[in-house]
Formats: structure tokens, C-alpha cells, sequence
């Protein structure tokens, strides 16, 4: 005779022992990240596969913040969109440490790494997102009595220390002030000899230059004529967003097979085309040079380019027109190629190939969509009144051709300057 057992049939305990097996190992292969908060433009998840406990009351975990829109890591010139942060916690003190930085362009695409080398405890706040994944860190494991009583003490003890901090916060905010008020004025003291040492330096005799003494900061004090390199507020480049979205007219480039000359300006790297031009509203532009910058001085929401090619252009009145082409790594660029084919073999020389021609149309991209504002030149003396005319659709450039210009030249993009408010008008 077959004994019979508590839990029922044996194909009973058959099935949902499979049925339970079923549910568990497709739950454990899959990613551990929980959403523990959202806030407008990102959301803060936790790995609870990563957290780590130890007896004294600490515990290490991993959790990251995934922004929807990337930004510029001013370190690699990459674009970022997910930070992950590993942290010690102090589940008693309620404190946390940052031990390493981790950013990633997407899921699994590392852009650099950084380790906290002395890390500092920091007081976590109610309410706040490290608020909520301390309290996910330091919840006790499911799964006896003894465990729930403990869970329900610890939200006392959290709704008692949460009471406890709102009365002590006002008084701590006092000693704050206090404090970040002598650090102001201390720091206003130390900045205020500094700008006096660097005030009474001569640097009548320094050319300019993308870095050191003679760089984009000093621009307006090498030279009186370069004064509106720091005075003025239609500055270029600028970051293109949140643009007026409307029907531009399209902009009219005439470019033809032309004769060129190639110069190293010791900064980068021009060309002179004879001939081409460019209209737009009623206006005709002359094209008078064409320069690159390694990366792109304009960006996008954030995003810099592997470099930009900046068509100049000047009307019978004087005005200037800058065509603005983004450049990508991908595929061999023909223009970009004839150019460097041509370079000179000494920094200030120049080459102009008395049987070739440049047809500069091959440069320009098929969907000709752009942004539009008004800026001024990115190199001193940075006049202004320029009308700048940015190409949506980016072209491309081999990695080996960029890598010559990496070789040849030290980065040669003036830094992003303020908007002050600038009308920004791009092509729907």
C-alpha cells in the first residue's frame, strides 16, 4: 500500500514542482536592476543581485542612473548615458560612500571608469533617492517571523529618525549657512588676488592659442582688438537645442569643380577654393575659406562630433555666412582625402596643385536641413553679426583620416559659449 502524504498526489507535487522550477530560473537569468526612482529626465535603479552584507550593520551594492538623453563626458569627449555607482552602506548610521564611477554610452558600452580613492560617508536624507536605495540595500531577507518584526522595527525607527532630522534641520541649516558663508567669503578673497596677480601680467606678446596662457580664456586680454572675445553675447560656438522647428528657405549652394590651394596654419588645417558660393534670402555669399576643427565646435543636445568642416562665406557688403558640415567617423571622405593628399610639408606652408580641382559639393550632405542663429567667429578677434547655417545630417571620415589630424594638430575647438537667450531656428 502507497502512504499518502500532506501535500497530495505525487503527480500533484510533480507538477508544481516543475511550475515553481519554471517560474525561479528564468527570474534568476534575467538582469537584477530595480527601479527605486524616477525624477524628470532620469530614473535611479539598484542590482539587488549586487548587494553584500556583512555583520556589522554594512552592506555594498551597485546601482546607476540612466538619463534619457546623453550627455558629453568633458574627460573622453564621449557622449554618456548611464552612470553606475558602486556604494558601501552603513545601514545603522545611515550613511554611504561612493567607492566607483562607472559610465557607460549604452548597456555594456563603457566609456571610462574611476575609482573613489579616499571615500567620504555621507549623511542620506529622507525622501531622497539614496534615501531609497539604502532602504533597499538594508532590507533584512524575507522569509521567518523573526525577520518581519525586524522590518517593522527598522520603519519605526526610520519614521522616528525622520521626525528627529526635520526638528534638528533648521538649526542645521543655520550652521551651514554660517559656514558656506566664510568659506564665500574666503574663497571671494583668494579669487580676488588671483584675478589681480593675473590682471597685472603682460600678455601684450602671446599669440593665441586653444591652450595654455595664450588660450580661449585669456583670448580678450592678449590683444585690445580681441575684446569681444570676452565682452560679447552672440559668441560662437554655441549648443544647438531647443530650436524653433519651422518651413527655412532652402539654402542655395553653388559649388562647382574648382582650382584649391591647401595651408597649415600652424592651429589647423584651411583650404582656399576658387570658387562657390551660397544664397539664401535674396543674399549671395561668397566662399572665402574652408576650416577644420578636431572635435566639432558646435554640438547638439550635448554632442560633440569627431570634427566639423566650416565653410566661410562674405557678401558684397561684408556680411559673413558660416556653413557648418558635422563629420563622423564611418566611411573615406573624397574632400576631406584630395585635402590632406595636398598637405604642405611645413607648419605655415601651403600647396596649390596647378592640375587638380576640388568639386566641394561632394562634401555636403544629401539632406540639407539645418539650424540657423546668429554667432560670431570661433577664433579671435571674434567678431560678431555672423550668420551661421549648421547641417543637420552629418558626413563621415575615415578613422584613418581623422587619426592624421589627430597626429598633425592638438585639439582646436574653441569651448561652448553662453546662449544669452539666442533665437535658435531649424528646419522641420
Amino acid at each position: 500500500m502507497r502512504a499518502k502524504t500532506n501535500s497530495g498526489s505525487p503527480v500533484l507535487c510533480i507538477k508544481l514542482c516543475a511550475a515553481l522550477i519554471a517560474t525561479v530560473l528564468p527570474a534568476m537569468a534575467c538582469a537584477a536592476w530595480q527601479v527605486v526612482a524616477s525624477e524628470q529626465g532620469k530614473r535611479v535603479e539598484i542590482d539587488r543581485a549586487s548587494i553584500v552584507s556583512n555583520p556589522n550593520g554594512e552592506a555594498t551594492a551597485t546601482g546607476r542612473i540612466v538619463l534619457d538623453k546623453p550627455i558629453v563626458d568633458p574627460k573622453t569627449s564621449s557622449a554618456y548615458r548611464i552612470i553606475e555607482v558602486m556604494s558601501r552602506y552603513d545601514c545603522t548610521e545611515r550613511t554611504h560612500s561612493t567607492l566607483k564611477r562607472s559610465y557607460f554610452k549604452e548597456e555594456g558600452e563603457l566609456v571610462r571608469q574611476e575609482e573613489v580613492k579616499i571615500p567620504y560617508d555621507m549623511p542620506v536624507r529622507s525622501g531622497t533617492p539614496d534615501d531609497k536605495l539604502l532602504r533597499e540595500v538594508c532590507r533584512p531577507k524575507s522569509g521567518s517571523p523573526a525577520v518581519a518584526l525586524a522590518s517593522r522595527t527598522a520603519e519605526k525607527v526610520n519614521e522616528a529618525a525622520g521626525a528627529l532630522r526635520k526638528e534638528n534641520e533648521s538649526l542645521v541649516e543655520k550652521e551651514v549657512q554660517k559656514e558656506l558663508r566664510k568659506i564665500t567669503s574666503n574663497a571671494s578673497s583668494a579669487l580676488h588676488g588671483i584675478r589681480k596677480d593675473a590682471s597685472a601680467t603682460d600678455l601684450s606678446n602671446i599669440p593665441w592659442s586653444y591652450d595654455g596662457t595664450g588660450g580661449a580664456d585669456n583670448w580678450s586680454r592678449l590683444k585690445a582688438e580681441y575684446a569681444t572675445c570676452g565682452s560679447g553675447r552672440r559668441q560662437s560656438p554655441i549648443d544647438l537645442r531647443d530650436g524653433i522647428a519651422l518651413d527655412l528657405e532652402p539654402i542655395q549652394f553653388a559649388y562647382r569643380p574648382a582650382s584649391f590651394r591647401v595651408v597649415d596654419s600652424g592651429r589647423n588645417l584651411q583650404m582656399t577654393v576658387y570658387g562657390g558660393s551660397l544664397g539664401l534670402l535674396g543674399k549671395n555669399y561668397e566662399l572665402i575659406r574652408i576650416q577644420f576643427h578636431r572635435p566639432s565646435e558646435i554640438t547638439i543636445d550635448g554632442r560633440a562630433f569627431a570634427m566639423d568642416a566650416q565653410l566661410v562665406h562674405k557678401s558684397d557688403d561684408g556680411k559673413l555666412a558660416i556653413a557648418v558640415v558635422l563629420l563622423d567617423t564611418g566611411t573615406e571622405n573624397p574632400v576631406i582625402q584630395m585635402a590632406l593628399n595636398n598637405l604642405p610639408l611645413e607648419k605655415g606652408g601651403e600647396v596649390a596643385p596647378p592640375a587638380q580641382t576640388l568639386d566641394l559639393s561632394r562634401l555636403l550632405p544629401g539632406d540639407q536641413r539645418y539650424f540657423t542663429f546668429m554667432g560670431s567667429l570661433t577664433t579671435p578677434p571674434c567678431t560678431e553679426d555672423v550668420l551661421w547655417l549648421v547641417l543637420k545630417q552629418p558626413q563621415q571620415l575615415s578613422p584613418e583620416q581623422l587619426a592624421i589630424f589627430e597626429r598633425l594638430y592638438k585639439p582646436n575647438a574653441r569651448p561652448v559659449q553662453p546662449g544669452w537667450g539666442r533665437i535658435i531656428k531649424e528646419s522641420r
